[in-house]
C-alpha cells in the first residue's frame, strides 16, 4: 500500500447451481487464494453463493437461507483476513427479494448493497425474481446483528484514506446513467463490479471497452468480476471475463470460459493526481453511508507493467500510428503559421543530428500541405569547432534528398572574431566557448529569415527543454519550435518511422546513420575525427530523464515513486546508484532551468506532457527544489 499501490483481484470461483454449502467452501479457498498472493480487494461474481442462473429456485427459501448460511461461513472464515471482500449474494427483505454485494471486512459484514437495475428483456429475467435497490438506506438484521442495505455507500479504508471503494453489479455498468458515476463524483477512487455477463459473439470487445472507458471517464480503479464455469449452460454461456482497469488503461484481462484469478495493483494516488489537475471533474455530497475499513499497511509487491518508455508505444502498429499523427500534428502547426504570417520560406538550421532532421522532416511535410516547392525550405549547415565530417556529410545529404535548398555558413571565422571582441582565450573551452557557438547559428538563421521573409522552425525537443539543456537565446530560440514537445525517446522513433517507410534509398541510408549517431551538440573538438562531446554522458540517458519527466510532471509522483518504478522499469539495464544519480540530476536541472522554459517560442502540444508556459507548466523560474532532492537523499 506504499506510494498508493493496493493489489486487486477479480475472482470467478467454479461453482454448482444452487448448493450453497459447496459453494461457500470454494469461494472460502479463492479468497484464501487472492490473499496470499497479497490482495487486499477481493471480487467476487455476482450471485455466486447461489449461482446466478438459479431462475425460480430463487423462490425457495432453503435456497435464500442457504447463502445467509454461506455468508457467515465466509464471514468466519476471513476474520483473520487482511482484506476487503465482495460476494454477490440474494438476500430477502420485506417481502423482497434483492440481489446484493456483501461486503465483508475481518470478518464483519460491512454492508450490502443491492443492484440498481434490474434487467428484464432479451435472454434476462431477472424482474420475475429481484425488485430494484430502495432509494433511502434500509437497515436488516443478519445473524442478530443489525447490517445496512444501500446503493449510497463508500467503504472507506482508514489506513489508506485515498482507497475509497463502492459497488455495482453487473447491469448497473451497462446502462446510460451507472451509479458508479455518482459513486465516483461522491468520493469513491475504486468501483467494483460484480457481474453474470453471459457470452455472445462479439461481447468481450465491448465489454472491455466499457469497462476501460468507465475508468476513463470517472478516473478511478475498476474491478470487473464475472461468472463462468459452473453457472447453468441450459440456454446461455458464462466466460468469467474478469477485469481491472485504471484510468482508461487495461491492468489485467483473464483468458475467458474458465475459472480462476487475476490480480493486478491499482495505483490510487495517481487517480488522485488525475482528477485534482481536472477543473471540469466536479464532487458532489449525495448523503453517502461513509463505513470505515483497516487493512494492514504494508508495501505492495508490484506486478504491473512498469513501461520504461511512457512516451513511446511498445505495440509496433500502435506506435506507428503515433508516429503518423505526431508527424502530422508538427506539420499542421507550422503549415497554419506559415499561413498566418504570410511567410514565403522555412529556414532551418541543419547539423545532422537526430532533432534538426525531425524538423527538416516536418517542414517538408508542411510543404507538402501547402503546395509549396521544396526548394524554399533553406536548411542551413553552420560547421563550427565540433562538427565532424559525419554529421557534416549527412546533414548535406539530407537537405539534398529532400528538395530542399542547402545554405552553408562556416561560423569558425565569426566565432573567432567574436572571441577577440570579448576577450575570450579560444583555447579555454568552457561554457562561453560552447554558447558563443550557439548563439552565432541562431543569429544568423534569425537574419536569413529577415532577408527572405521567412520563418526559424525551431529543432529542441522537450527533454532537451527539461533538463535546461540549450543554450538561451540560442538554439533555444526561434519563431516557431515543432518539437517543444516532443521528448528525445519519441523523435528517435519518428525518425525511424519516416526511414522504415522511406522509399528513396539513399535518404534512407541517412536517416539510419543519423539514428545511429550519438546524441551531440557538437561544440568541442573532435577527437581523432569523432564526435568528443556525448549528451548523454554528460547530462545522463534520455531514456532515463524522459521515464522521470513523464512520472514526475505527468502523474505527479512523489521522488522515492519515481526512483521505485524506475528500478522496476530500467532492472538490468541501469543499476540502482545509476538510477538514483540521474535522478538527482534531473531534479537539480529541472527547477534550475525553468527561467528557459518560462519564455519558450510558439511550438504544438502533441502529447499529454509538455512544458509552454501558455499550456501545461506554470511554473516560478525561482522554485527551490529542496525537498524534492532532500527526499531523494533519504534513499
Amino acid at each position: 500500500m506504499r506510494h498508493g499501490f493496493v493489489k486487486a483481484a477479480a475472482v470467478t470461483p467454479k461453482i454448482k447451481v444452487a448448493d450453497t454449502a459447496y459453494n461457500a467452501d470454494i469461494i472460502c479457498d479463492a479468497i484464501a487464494e487472492a490473499a496470499a498472493g497479497g490482495a487486499k480487494i477481493i471480487v467476487l461474481p455476482e450471485l455466486c453463493l447461489t449461482g446466478y442462473s438459479c431462475e425460480d429456485l430463487f423462490w425457495q427459501e432453503r435456497l435464500l437461507s442457504g447463502a445467509r448460511e454461506g455468508l457467515a461461513k465466509i464471514a468466519a472464515f476471513t476474520a483473520y483476513m487482511d482484506a476487503i471482500i465482495f460476494v454477490g449474494m440474494p438476500l430477502a427483505y420485506n417481502g423482497k427479494l434483492y440481489n446484493v454485494a456483501a461486503v465483508l471486512n475481518y470478518g464483519e459484514i460491512l454492508g450490502f448493497v443491492p443492484k440498481t437495475y434490474i434487467p428484464n428483456y432479451n435472454e434476462f429475467y431477472e424482474g420475475r425474481h429481484f425488485t430494484a435497490a430502495p432509494d433511502e438506506p434500509v437497515e436488516l438484521e443478519f445473524n442478530g446483528r443489525p447490517v445496512c442495505m444501500a446503493t449510497r455507500m463508500l467503504f472507506c479504508c482508514e489506513q489508506m484514506p485515498d482507497l475509497v471503494l463502492a459497488a455495482e453489479i453487473c447491469e448497473d455498468l451497462w446502462t446510460p446513467e451507472p451509479p458508479g458515476i455518482r459513486h465516483a463524483r461522491n468520493g469513491a477512487t475504486v468501483l467494483v463490479n460484480l457481474s453474470a455477463s453471459n457470452e455472445v459473439t462479439g461481447k468481450d470487445v465491448y465489454r472491455r471497452d466499457l469497462v476501460k472507458g468507465q475508468s476513463a471517464r470517472l478516473v478511478c480503479g475498476y474491478i470487473y468480476a464475472s461468472a463462468g464455469e459452473g453457472e447453468s449452460t441450459q440456454d446461455l454461456v458464462y466466460s468469467g471475463h474478469n477485469l481491472i482497469a485504471e484510468n482508461g488503461h487495461l491492468l489485467k484481462e483473464s483468458a475467458r470460459f474458465a475459472s480462476g484469478i487475476i490480480c493486478s495493483e491499482l495505483d490510487v494516488s495517481r487517480l488522485i493526481c488525475d482528477r485534482r489537475r481536472m477543473s471540469t471533474y466536479k464532487m458532489r455530497e449525495d448523503g453517502y453511508l461513509r463505513v470505515e475499513f483497516s487493512l494492514h499497511v504494508e508495501e505492495t509487491k508490484l506486478t504491473r507493467y512498469i513501461d520504461p518508455m511512457p512516451f513511446v508505444p511498445s505495440d509496433k502498429g500502435s506506435r506507428d500510428k503515433r508516429c503518423d499523427e505526431i508527424l502530422c500534428m508538427q506539420a499542421v502547426g507550422l503549415k497554419k503559421r506559415l499561413e498566418h504570417t504570410g511567410c514565403t520560406a522555412a529556414v532551418v538550421g541543419i547539423s545532422g543530428g537526430l532533432d534538426s532532421t525531425l524538423a527538416l522532416l516536418v517542414a517538408v511535410r508542411a510543404f507538402d500541405m501547402l503546395g509549396l516547392a521544396h526548394e524554399d525550405i533553406k536548411a542551413v549547415t553552420m560547421p563550427g569547432f565540433g562538427t565532424t565530417d559525419r554529421t557534416y556529410d549527412n546533414a548535406v545529404g539530407l537537405v539534398k534528398s529532400l528538395g530542399a535548398e542547402l545554405i552553408e555558413v562556416n561560423i569558425t571565422e565569426a566565432v573567432g572574431v567574436h572571441f577577440r571582441d570579448i576577450g575570450q582565450d579560444a583555447s579555454v573551452h568552457d561554457v562561453t566557448y560552447e554558447n558563443s557557438q550557439a548563439r552565432e547559428r541562431t543569429q544568423i538563421l534569425m537574419d536569413i529569415a529577415n532577408r527572405l521573409g521567412g520563418l526559424v522552425v525551431g529543432t529542441g525537443d522537450l527533454s532537451e527543454l527539461a533538463l535546461g539543456w540549450a543554450t538561451y537565446n540560442g538554439d533555444h530560440m526561434s519563431m516557431y519550435g515543432v518539437n517543444s514537445s516532443v521528448p528525445k525517446t519519441l523523435v528517435r522513433h519518428l525518425v525511424r518511422f519516416y526511414a522504415d517507410g522511406c522509399a528513396d534509398e539513399v535518404l534512407k541510408k541517412v536517416l539510419y546513420d543519423v539514428l545511429d549517431t550519438p546524441v551531440s551538440p557538437e561544440l568541442l573538438p573532435p577527437e581523432d575525427g569523432k564526435i568528443s562531446q556525448k549528451t548523454e554522458d554528460i547530462v545522463g540517458p534520455y531514456e532515463l530523464h524522459d521515464f522521470y519527466l513523464y512520472n514526475m510532471l505527468r502523474q505527479g509522483f512523489a521522488p522515492d515513486k519515481v526512483y521505485r518504478l524506475a528500478k522496476l522499469a530500467f532492472a538490468g539495464t541501469y543499476g540502482d546508484a545509476v538510477i538514483l544519480k540521474w535522478l538527482k540530476i534531473f531534479y537539480r536541472r529541472f527547477f534550475a532551468q525553468q527561467f528557459k522554459r518560462s519564455c519558450l517560442p510558439d511550438g504544438p502540444k502533441v502529447g499529454s506532457v509538455a512544458v509552454s508556459p501558455r499550456g501545461d507548466l506554470r511554473m516560478p523560474s525561482d522554485a527551490c527544489a529542496a525537498i524534492w532532492l532532500a527526499e531523494l537523499e533519504t534513499l
